[in-house]
């Protein structure tokens, strides 16, 4: 979202301003040290230089850090070719000087809060950027005046200014002392574009993607907001080697990583299994991260695929105020609110608070959708280096539990016909899963100098499901008679899940070896009680639905209480060997117990699982903008509890392995950056649908996955921006005693790929008109474990038009934009996929105040 001049309240502004008293020549600026010299108004960063000469300036903003760009500049520091310092003052997070190149220099500034201003004054010391950050210094530095507007909206540069995001900067002398200002308007703060640069989900500290031996993607801010993202789901088609297992009318979120499953939906980086079982509202996210491979040794027990983490959007200490309408095809309404600001004079409470709403018909006959969500978060800065958060996020959503259509007259022939895809095949009196969740918590975090802090969190999620629905079982030989059974909860399920993480993060060095270690505890515990049973259901015929069934007689039930308590301790230390080689060394053990009441059976049954996470990672950047890693690591996951096996023995936990290596770039000066993964995943002990029982499990023995994946995003041209992902996956079973070896695994294509871009003219009359098309390719998938059938392989365009100008935003997307008929996941094998939607249209009308 942009924010416009015209509202300067509103504005995160970086300034950098420049006054010239240097000689002008071509000589290549050294920069031979640098310094920091704390001010009264925040800080100054001293380039010292070997000359007088002048570089060129250009200027950029991500999120809530400033790029200084200092072309005809080389960086020559004795020992070292990076400056680093975290936290050296109020407001200011981090400052880095970096080569961005041959010939250029980049000075990173990342605030607490809101984007830095910046002054790049020329003198004998050599070059001083004096920085300001807004949330600390706005009480007591004079607001710049608004300068005059232009009939079309534009702002007018005042006398002796530029606007823009990469002006140079002059370098004629001036007879007096005159300040140049060069302004990065706060436009390009929120907008941070599709690349992020840093990522925390990796290593549990803020780490730039580049430095980290393992593939991570992140979906922004932007990305979820130019394509209206609506699930998660749909939000990791934009990431390689993702796809979705569950219909996106379930109200669960399921998808595979790598070619396997994965329930590993964290929030903030705390564990969350109702994450995956409700679904996951998206108003209050700023952006999702997605670990591929173990994460075990951070975040403990978890499937082998890969870990998927929310992060969600936190207060500001310069007031921001959004409201938005969504309407779209299917009777489709909606809206949502994002209110932002300092609650005192002093900016030491902040607060924000996200509220959504919505409903829907859907294309399938009888299913609607109803969506409600409120999430509030109150920050106070307890002292400079001490900040307590309070986060809470209601959630109620209501969807229809939609059967799926059997293969049989979808994607196999059926001699009696072809199936519409609008097809219901439950029953309109009893089709719903409601769910409601409260999450609430606190993370706290206290820093004891520049280079060691604790930080605190526990969040605690109470959830409650009721449901009634066809629960399908398969298709009779007539080809037309469809056996069911009538699933529902005989109260409502309730699952509670309380995580708590406590770690300690520090740098130090050891001779010229620099060291990041983070090492702590965590718990957390996880409780579930059912009460489920099962009933007659009387067939229905798939061509001619006769809807109005009765349930029968009572064929099960389910009533037990299952808890599961983890205890792990994790340490790991990120080691710059040298500037241009890096090391990461990490190990987890982890302690799980299992309990299961069968309030059916009146028995208990006890499970305790031990287990011990390495991971070894190594980066080498032969160049600045390329950084080659490898790295091997392992990943645990106990069964969960409630799991039956036919022989009624206690199911072994899941092992896993995975070996990967890759190559990171950047082109563009960083603006575009690219990942090239290679990998080799070996599960053991993995649980399967047991194909006589659609309740219970097999453990089947051993599965592979390899492939490669390459994923690319950023801006390849001002206003141009792309986030583009291909992948390779090969996955087979290696040992079962169900099934034959070679076999592929289910839902995974062999060949996928995705492309999303967006073009915003830059100025004239048409400054904020955009377009944005995507395609998603996704290969032919096994529907089952025996490979007996495929759903087809597909591609489907998307597209959107979209216009922002000063506050305002409007907005048409487009999905499904040819009306392809696809089929986007099997569940139940023959008895049940899932076709994808046709053409959806959603637009969407917003105000930023």
């Amino acid at each position: 979202m942009k924010l416009q001049p015209l509202l300067p309240s509103l504005l995160f502004t970086g300034a950098v301003a420049v006054l010239v008293g240097m000689p002008a020549n071509a000589d290549v600026v050294k920069v031979t040290g640098v310094r920091l010299n704390p001010t009264a108004d925040g800080l100054e960063v001293i380039l010292e230089t070997a000359s007088r000469a002048s570089p060129q300036v250009n200027t950029s903003s991500e999120n809530q850090t400033l790029l200084i760009d200092l072309s005809n500049a080389q960086l020559n520091l004795t020992g070292s070719q990076e400056f680093r310092s975290e936290n050296p003052v109020q407001g200011i997070t981090s400052v880095t000087v970096t080569s961005l190149s041959a010939n250029s220099i980049r000075v990173t500034v990342t605030g607490s809060q809101s984007l830095p201003k910046a002054q790049l004054i020329p003198s004998p010391q050599g070059l001083v950027l004096s920085l300001s950050a807004p949330s600390v210094t706005a009480e007591a530095t004079p607001t710049p005046e608004t300068p005059p507007t232009q009939p079309d909206g534009q702002t007018q540069p005042s006398a002796g200014s530029t606007i823009g995001a990469k002006p140079e900067v002059s370098t004629e002398t001036p007879q007096v002392q005159e300040e140049i200002e060069i302004v990065v308007t706060g436009e390009q703060e929120p907008e941070a574009g599709y690349r992020v640069p840093n990522a925390t989900s990796a290593t549990r500290t803020d780490t730039s993607i580049r430095d980290i031996p393992q593939s991570i993607q992140v979906v922004p801010q932007q990305v979820l907001e130019d394509r209206q993202v609506q699930r998660v789901e749909e939000a990791l088609e934009n990431v390689s080697g993702v796809q979705q297992t569950l219909s996106s009318l379930n109200i669960a979120t399921g998808f595979l990583i790598r070619g396997f499953e994965t329930n590993n939906i964290y929030r903030d980086g705390l564990r969350d299994p109702t994450n995956s079982l409700s679904g996951a509202e998206l108003a209050n996210v700023d952006r999702i991260e997605v670990l591929k491979g173990p994460a075990s040794v951070l975040y403990g027990q978890g499937e082998l695929g890969g870990l998927v983490n929310l992060v969600t959007k936190q207060p500001l200490a310069e007031p921001f105020y959004s409201v938005q309408g969504t309407v779209g095809n299917f009777n489709l309404y909606g809206g949502a609110i994002d209110l932002t600001g300092p609650l005192n004079d002093s900016k030491t409470l902040l607060y924000r608070l996200n509220a959504s709403a919505q409903r829907s018909d859907t294309f399938i006959d009888f299913s609607e959708i109803e969506r409600y969500q409120i999430a509030p978060v109150l920050t106070w800065r307890i002292g400079e280096r001490t900040t307590l958060t309070f986060e809470g996020d209601y959630q109620n959503r209501r969807y229809p539990e939609v059967p799926g259509l059997p293969a049989v007259g979808t994607v196999l022939s059926n001699p009696l016909g072809e199936l519409p895809r609008t097809r219901f095949l439950g029953d309109p009196d009893f089709n719903y899963r409601e769910i409601e969740s409260l999450r609430v918590g606190y993370r706290f975090e206290h820093r004891f100098s520049e280079n060691w802090a604790v930080r605190n969190s526990f969040k605690a999620a109470l959830q409650s499901l009721d449901s009634k629905f066809a629960f399908p079982i398969g298709l009779q030989d007539d080809n037309r008679t469809f056996d069911q059974l009538y699933a529902a909860t005989n109260k409502p399920d309730d699952r509670d899940v309380y995580a708590f993480d406590t770690s300690v993060v520090g740098k130090f060095q050891t001779g010229s070896i620099q060291h990041q270690v983070v090492f702590g505890v965590n718990f957390d515990r996880y409780t579930v009680s059912r009460n489920i049973f099962l009933a007659e259901l009387d067939p229905i015929d798939i061509f001619n639905p006769v809807y109005g069934r009765t349930p029968g007689d009572i064929v099960r039930r389910i009533i037990t209480k299952d808890r599961s308590e983890s205890l792990g301790f994790y340490v790991q230390d990120q080691i710059s060997l040298l500037e241009n080689l890096k090391l990461v060394l990490g190990g987890r053990f982890d302690v799980v117990n299992q309990e299961q009441e069968n309030l059916v059976s009146s028995t208990i049954s006890e499970q305790q699982d031990e287990a011990f996470s390495p991971r070894v990672g190594i980066v080498y950047q032969p160049i600045q903008p390329v950084s080659l890693y490898a790295s091997f690591s392992r990943s645990f996951n106990p069964a969960t509890p409630g799991t039956i096996l036919p022989s009624g023995a206690a199911a072994e936990p899941e092992r896993g392995t995975q070996y990967e290596v890759g190559i990171k770039t950047e082109f563009f000066e960083g603006k575009l950056s690219s990942t090239l993964a290679f990998y080799d995943l070996t599960r053991a002990n993995v649980l399967t649908p047991d194909p006589n029982d659609p309740f219970a499990s097999v453990q089947t023995g051993e599965q592979r996955s390899r492939g490669f994946e390459l994923d690319v995003a950023g801006e390849i041209l001002p206003g141009w921006r792309v986030t583009a992902s291909y992948a390779y996956n090969d996955t087979k079973i290696t040992q079962d005693n169900e099934y034959d070896i070679g076999n592929r695994l289910i839902n995974v294509p062999q060949n996928s790929a995705s492309l999303w871009t967006t073009y915003e003219v830059q100025k004239g009359g048409l400054k904020g008109l955009g377009f944005g098309v995507g395609l998603r390719y996704v290969g032919e998938r096994q529907g089952d474990l025996d490979n007996s059938f495929e759903l087809p392989s597909y591609l489907r365009t998307d597209a959107a038009i979209y216009y922002k100008r000063n506050n305002f935003r409007a907005a048409l997307n487009v999905s499904n934009l040819f009306d392809t008929e696809y089929f986007e996941a099997a569940q139940y094998g023959r008895a049940g996929i899932f076709p994808g939607a046709p053409l959806t249209l959603i637009g969407t009308i917003g105000l930023e105040f």
